[in-house]
């Protein structure tokens, strides 16, 4: 709990029994209408309630707390007070087998709102307790072991005495099974939810013994049961690949004090810090590596495959594997911004950001229930009632159409398909935020890349120094201390060719937009830009600007030192392509999209780049020249932007799907709506087509669910199918769309072929 300075409290919960979009869309609305609470927050993958709690409007600090805690736990859900201790919020929960997964079926309550598709006390959630045991060990184990046993007495009864005596065993067989889920209905309810899937299994049960049907109920109920097994354990295997990035971090760590070390938690280490790693063991946080040479193995963070070698001076990822030699580690990020908690974020994140087509599938399933209710009361009693139809047979078929009125596999259709496409992108280090951005990445027609680290390696070498009116050394050493303290690829590979160069202070350095960078050195101000702005400021010379020209036309980039309105010299650097980056540029175009370069560099270099990929090009672009350039090309279709800088960032937030290279900044990859972890171009086709098949196995799951409940509509109402298949319909309609979203899990966006 955190005060800020007006007075209220961040406050944060543990929720246990969350288990797909819609149950958060129901806290969180539950909540928000709550007096003194704003800015509710609920993640399903961390379990986590988070929300500013206002003590005056709320009635007191331990009411308005209790008052949410009420709200929560009436909704069906266990909550508790999230650790104190506890910095790392985006570490998510010990992992589970997946049977506690019950969705709810039905209409909000009123404590619920109006958004959300399921009811949270439809799918009663079984205990915590539950957590990491065999199907057959958990509550909805129990009664599938419960039923079936109850079921086979009966049978057993009634082949042993024929008549009355088995016809009654079917009856308490049906009694003593509905019993939990009345109980469950009746809870539901209470808090105003009539629309469920337990109600409904319980009228249609008892319904059914009341027109003599007694071994059919008792055979839809262990069918029921059956089904939400099957539910659980297939919509949670989608959440797996998720939760395994929270173990990939240790849990301890090396730290160094003085000439000693002693282990401490992970998620207490400080920027600044130094760990020590062992061979084999995993790195605790995201740093640098200080002292030692060793292979790092990325997969578990990047998906890489091949472990690369890295030294003093390079970054390695938290949860990378040191595979060879002992490595002192600087740590430069907290544990709550590592890679692994970014990750975790981006996926937390990714839940308010539903697909469209999820949108309007919760909006369909909250008429769509309560229609079929209808449905079923006119089956029930308009035959009867106006052509004298017999009362048993339509009873019948209008309890077989309420069971199949549950929209369950209708709603998790789109959210299931999406869990599964994020795990399988993210074990390969493609990561997208929410299905919003899959169905957008699904539709673009047209992919615009930065150039320099995007396309390229993003380090530069310096190739040539022309003397002008200075010798080389003179050059490269002014250059280098203009551009002391830039972060920039060029600058970076000017200051790299000077690193035994005694550089003097510079001062009042200053940047120009796009441009270049100027500062006080010795006494006057000089200026390392491009070859452009030098020729506005009257700085080049035609034989200058010739020189310039052909280094350019080289394919090299041109940064010109100058002061006085006089170039002292000409530097010329080579970026080159990254070696998957051609290839990539042929998938894309297999694919039917139009790649193009925006980049801020001549029109000569990105022509040579262009050139040798086969990709259109725009030049000497300024961040909102790059903003103009992606509206442009929006009122052409949709638009996927890759870059990794800080000048993309405008660019990455405007167009349709804004993706940032692993290696970019942190404002490129806050900024983006997905991110590409191994800096592989490829990587790009294979998200568009991660989100191509993600789509279309929506649609599959759409046409699955609505084709087999307008089939047993039509069958249950002419009386071709009774109670037991109109179940299956709803519960194996539900396994059965769950079951193809997991396929999408063994989906490798690499394949080509």
């Amino acid at each position: 709990m955190n005060k800020n300075d007006d007075g209220s409290e961040r406050c944060e919960w543990t929720v246990t029994g969350m288990d797909c979009a819609s149950c958060a869309t129901k806290i969180r609305t539950a909540v928000s209408k709550m007096p003194g609470v704003r800015d509710v927050s609920v993640s399903v993958m961390s379990e986590r309630l988070k929300l500013t709690l206002d003590h005056a409007e709320a009635g007191g600090e331990k009411s308005g707390r209790n008052s949410v805690e009420a709200v929560v736990k009436a909704l069906g859900y266990e909550l508790s007070t999230a650790a104190a201790s506890s910095r790392q919020t985006f570490v998510l929960p010990h992992e589970d087998d997946g049977h506690h997964h019950h969705h709810d079926h039905g209409d909000e309550g009123p404590l619920a709102g109006k958004d959300g598709g399921h009811d949270a006390s439809g799918h009663l959630h079984d205990d915590p307790s539950d957590r990491g045991k065999s199907w057959y060990q958990t509550a909805k184990g129990r009664l599938v072991s419960l039923t079936a046993l109850l079921l086979a007495v009966a049978w057993g009864i009634e082949f042993l005495f024929p008549g009355s005596m088995g016809k009654w065993a079917f009856v308490a067989a049906c009694l003593i099974g509905v019993a939990p889920v009345a109980r469950r209905a009746f809870a539901a309810l209470r808090l105003g939810q009539p629309f469920t899937i337990e109600s409904l299994m319980t009228i249609a049960a008892v319904g059914a013994l009341f027109i003599g049907a007694a071994e059919e109920a008792a055979l839809v109920v262990f069918l029921f049961a059956v089904g939400e097994v099957l539910e659980g354990v297939a919509a949670n295997k989608a959440r797996n690949g998720i939760r395994a990035l929270a173990a990939l971090v240790p849990k301890t760590a090396l730290l160094e004090e003085g000439s000693s070390t002693r282990e401490v938690p992970a998620d207490s280490l400080a920027f600044g810090q130094m760990v020590l790693v062992r061979p084999g063991d995993r790195i605790p946080a995201d740093g640098e590596i200080v002292e030692g040479s060793s292979g790092i193995d990325e997969s578990p963070v990047t998906g890489e495959s091949v472990p690369k070698s890295r030294g003093p001076g390079e970054p390695v990822f938290a949860g990378s594997i040191n595979a060879e030699a002992t490595l002192r580690i600087r740590v430069t990020k907290a544990a709550q911004d590592n890679t692994i908690s970014r990750i975790i974020r981006l996926v937390e994140e990714a839940e308010e950001a539903r697909a469209p087509t999820e949108r309007f599938i919760d909006r369909f399933s909250r008429w769509y229930m309560p229609l079929i209710v209808g449905l079923a009361a006119v089956v029930t009693l308009l035959p009867p009632l106006a052509f004298g139809g017999d009362w048993d047979t339509w009873i019948y078929r209008g309890l077989a159409l309420l069971l199949i009125g549950c929209p369950c596999a209708l709603v998790i259709s789109v959210p299931a398909s999406i869990a599964s496409a994020m795990s399988a992108g993210a074990k390969r280090g493609l990561l997208m935020k929410g299905g919003a951005v899959i169905e957008a990445a699904s539709r673009v027609t047209q992919v615009a890349f930065d150039k320099t680290g995007t396309l390229t390696h993003g380090r530069p070498v310096v190739t040539d120094i022309v003397a002008l009116a200075a010798n080389d050394d003179e050059v490269l050493r002014l250059a280098a201390a203009v551009e002391a303290g830039s972060s920039h690829p060029l600058a970076q590979a000017i200051l790299r060719k000077a690193e035994s160069v005694l550089l003097p202070t510079a001062t009042g350095a200053k940047a120009i937009m796009g441009k270049g960078v100027s500062a006080r050195v010795e006494g006057r101000i000089l200026t390392v830009a491009s070859p452009r702005f030098a020729a506005e400021q009257g700085a080049l010379t035609s034989t200058a600007a010739d020189q310039a020209r052909g280094l350019e036309e080289a394919g090299k980039t041109v940064a010109v030192l100058f002061a006085d309105g006089a170039a002292l010299g000409l530097i010329g650097m080579r970026d080159e392509p990254r070696a998957d980056a051609a290839e990539a540029i042929r998938q894309l175009r297999a694919m039917g999209l139009t790649p193009t370069i925006l980049t801020g560099d001549n029109p000569r270099t990105a022509a040579a780049i262009a050139g040798s990929l086969g990709t259109e090009y725009r030049a000497e672009m300024l961040p909102e020249d790059k903003l103009t350039a992606i509206r442009e090309m929006m009122s052409e279709g949709g638009v996927m932007m890759v870059g990794d800088g800080i000048n993309d960032a405008p660019a990455l937030k405007q167009a349709n799907v804004g993706v940032a290279m692993g290696s970019g900044t942190d404002v490129a990859l806050e900024t983006a709506d997905a991110a590409v972890l191994r800096d592989r171009v490829t990587d790009v086709a294979a998200k568009i087509r991660l989100a191509r098949v993600t789509m279309a196995n929506i649609r599959q799951n759409v046409a699955l669910a609505l084709g087999l409940k307008a089939v047993f509509l039509v069958t249950s109402i002419i009386g071709l199918t009774g109670l037991w298949i109109a179940i299956m319909a709803d519960t194996g309609a539900t396994v059965l769309v769950t079951l193809n979203a997991l396929r999408l899990l063994t989906f490798n966006p690499e394949r080509t072929g």
